[in-house]
């Protein structure tokens, strides 16, 4: 912010309020002008109360002062308005900073929403500046990627650039080896990975999720891991998360019961069969 308004912040020390003598001043003179002067009326609306406000504190400029013979408004006329400088063409814009890494899908991570770096840059360190409009991505001080900033749902903001011309391979990772792996666990994990791969816009963009249930083997058995996707394909969810939760509260290893033949409650007044109706 101090570079953007070409100024200089110097921070008073803690617990010295003669750092800040005039500071502590204009506090004294707010509360004597303008808090003890409107404390017993009454407002119905802040419109009025900063109308009731303003006009305190123009008393307060415009009211010449018996150490200095002069009133703020003139002073300020006079000896600051002359040496301002003039204000930038644009508002400064506060701004978050994360340290991320691109992942195998050359996507960084900034509030659940993934972003496309070059993917020269897979598994490097990067620097995220991120507004409440537009997300930066930086490279050792360089500018690498800029994105119109993404809503928060886990989704994919990809630019065509910043993809490989084979659009398939990444460091050590492809389509192939991952969808091998999944194969090795079993046809409902290979299942549910082939489907999160084809419904992604570009395949890549699935590749984080699919890393992560072919890599949950690590830290549940193979068979729990099977049973989890087999859930997941039957209640129709395609994310990681979603697989990790299932294994977490063990819903693997319950079964969807078979549905039976027939109502499941019998009772007079339920009609049952076609025979019912002719």
């Amino acid at each position: 912010m101090a570079d953007h308004y070409d100024t200089a912040i110097v921070p008073a020390r803690p617990k010295k309020p003669k750092d800040k003598a005039k500071v502590e001043v204009g506090v004294q003179v707010a509360t004597r002008w303008v808090i003890a002067k409107l404390r017993k009326r009454s407002f119905f609306s802040l419109a009025e109360l900063n109308a009731a406000i303003r006009d305190c504190v123009e008393q307060i400029n415009n009211r010449v002062t018996r150490h200095l013979g002069a009133s703020r408004r003139s002073l300020f006329e006079q000896v600051e308005r002359p040496t301002l400088k003039s204000l930038p063409a644009t508002e400064y814009v506060f701004a978050y900073w994360k340290q991320c890494r691109a992942g195998i899908d050359y996507h960084v991570e900034i509030d659940k929403h993934y972003y496309s770096v070059p993917y020269t840059l897979v598994r490097e360190e990067l620097w995220a500046s991120y507004t409440a409009s537009t997300v930066e991505v930086f490279h050792r001080g360089k500018r690498v990627a800029v994105h119109r900033r993404g809503p928060p749902n886990r989704g994919h903001t990809t630019l065509p650039e910043h993809m490989p011309s084979s659009h398939r391979r990444y460091a050590d990772w492809t389509i192939e080896r991952i969808m091998r792996e999944a194969a090795e666990i079993g046809s409902n994990a290979a299942a549910l990975v082939e489907i999160i791969l084809r419904e992604k816009r570009h395949p890549e963009q699935g590749f984080r999720a699919c890393r992560g249930i072919v890599n949950l083997v690590a830290r549940f058995p193979r068979e729990r891991v099977e049973a989890a996707c087999e859930r997941a394909l039957a209640i129709d969810t395609r994310s990681f998360s979603s697989v990790k939760s299932i294994l977490d509260t063990k819903l693997d290893r319950k079964r969807p019961e078979k549905a039976t033949e027939g109502p499941a409650i019998v009772h007079d007044n339920i009609r049952v069969g076609p025979t019912f109706y002719h």
